[in-house]
């Protein structure tokens, strides 16, 4: 009994490739994105409270705001940059009010700043605590709550 043996018919499917998997992000990078942001947005913010000898409460959002944009559009979807950000952005408000009333202190002694600064961060630190208030601490609060937020959604 012999049968007769056909080899199938060449398929015209043909294997695409699989997409690149989604980009998860790079940690390390979005942490330097979000220190590099906070020296800035520090420095911008002390500028501010040292010209205006006040204490802008939405400048502090704004500090919050670019440090955690800085490190979720960077460093990706990463679930720890959220907390990464608002640990870094607490840091860059506190330095940004420091570094104010260390603008102001030099303009009252008329010397620079960085006199100012040398005379010792821990002046500075008592000078802060007299003048922080409730309205100090709701806007940290604040400015680390939009850093978690804006560090979520630049990741998404």
């Amino acid at each position: 009994m012999s049968q007769q043996f056909q080899p199938p018919a060449p398929s015209s499917y043909t294997e695409v490739a699989a997409p690149a998997p989604a980009r998860s992000g790079n940690v390390a990078l979005g942490v330097v994105a979000a220190l590099v942001a906070a020296v800035v947005a520090a420095g911008i913010y002390g500028a501010i409270i040292g010209v205006t000898k006040y204490q802008v409460g939405y400048a502090a959002v704004g500090v919050g705001a670019l440090v955690g944009f800085a490190a979720g559009k960077l460093g990706g979807r990463n679930p720890l940059l959220p907390v990464v950000s608002v640990l870094v952005s607490l840091a860059a408000i506190f330095a940004g009010q420091i570094f104010g009333i260390a603008m102001i202190g030099a303009d009252e002694l008329k010397v620079g700043v960085l006199d100012v600064l040398n005379m010792g961060v821990s002046l500075l630190v008592d000078a802060w605590k007299e003048d922080a208030g409730p309205m100090t601490f709701l806007f940290l609060g604040i400015g680390g709550f939009v850093s978690f937020g804006a560090a979520k959604k630049a990741a998404a």
